[in-house]
């Protein structure tokens, strides 16, 4: 069963995906805007993008541009 869901909220500006359906028991800030959201055991439940359409958009421009420029991505040598 897969119990990922993926909501937005147009008036905040914000995406949550949601993997499963467990209670939080914290989070951790991994980039400005981006929260990992974590259960009781520190495994992964959710992500949450604040200004999302802002990080999408500037994401999706950087990964472009740098396919035309034919630079190497990140984490490659």
């Amino acid at each position: 069963m897969n119990d990922t869901k993926l909501t937005y909220f147009q008036e905040e500006d914000i995406l949550h995906l949601a993997i499963t359906d467990e209670r939080e028991g914290g989070s951790i800030e991994i980039s400005p805007n981006v929260t990992a959201e974590l259960n009781e055991k520190g495994e992964l439940i959710g992500i949450e993008i604040l200004g999302a359409s802002s990080f999408l958009r500037d994401s999706i421009v950087e990964t472009v541009q740098g396919k035309l420029l034919g630079l190497p991505r990140a984490g490659s040598a």
